[in-house]
């Protein structure tokens, strides 16, 4: 087992993340990655690789309909979010988000979402859907975990009855997963998929957060 020497000249937040984003750089060049990507698009590519520390998303991330510039405007102009797990929730930004003055929604622990679901034998992240549906509002989805909120989103977007105005498709697992992820490819909407089974709250949020900072850029 190789030994690994700690590097004491990193230790303020500030120079841990400035290293890491050149290690990052380094080596995406090396595999060749990001020559086909617009630059906000390779600015979100780093942060969820930051984030994760998994270069696989190097080529997992998909961005149709010009996704990733056509958030700005709509960050910019106080629209809400909803997220799939508080976990996403908790992670986004707020001091970036707030600047747009839109609200951020998870309805997944809702007394009454938790009812409905067990009421009828569907889950919670559908259910939550519908919640953010009443709404009535144009809004950005960020689905880290729950193929059943995509679903669901789907659905409801083929029957008129949801503004979603951004997907960000990014949950994790091995049932239904890929598929749900599958059904926005060729969505009329933009969408910002994490191709395959990887994903997680970890990662939606990081989406949002790099869509935020070129939002808000000063």
């Amino acid at each position: 087992m190789t030994a690994h020497t700690v590097n004491t000249m990193f230790t303020s937040p500030e120079s841990i993340e400035k290293r890491s984003f050149e290690i990052i750089d380094g080596e995406l060049a090396e595999r060749g990655c990001g020559q086909a990507r617009t630059p906000l698009e390779a600015e979100v590519v780093r942060r969820v690789i930051h984030t994760t520390a998994d270069f696989d998303f190097a080529g997992k991330l998909l961005f149709t309909h010009g996704a990733a510039e056509a958030a700005l405007p709509l960050l910019r102009s106080g629209i809400d979010i909803v997220t799939d797990t508080t976990m996403a929730a908790s992670g986004i930004n707020k001091k970036l988000f707030t600047k747009g003055g839109g609200a951020l929604h998870c309805f997944i622990a809702d007394a009454d979402v938790a009812a409905a679901a067990a009421r009828n034998g569907i889950t919670r992240a559908g259910v939550s859907v519908d919640k953010a549906a009443a709404l009535g509002r144009d809004l950005i989805f960020a689905v880290g975990n729950a193929p059943t909120a995509l679903l669901r989103i789907h659905e409801l977007l083929n029957e008129n009855r949801l503004a979603a105005k951004l997907v960000i498709a990014a949950p994790v697992g091995f049932v239904n997963v890929v598929e749900a992820k599958e059904l926005f490819l060729d969505a009329p909407l933009p969408c910002i998929i994490a191709q395959g089974r990887k994903g997680g709250s970890a990662v939606a949020a990081a989406i949002v957060n790099a869509l935020l900072s070129a939002a808000f850029r000063t």
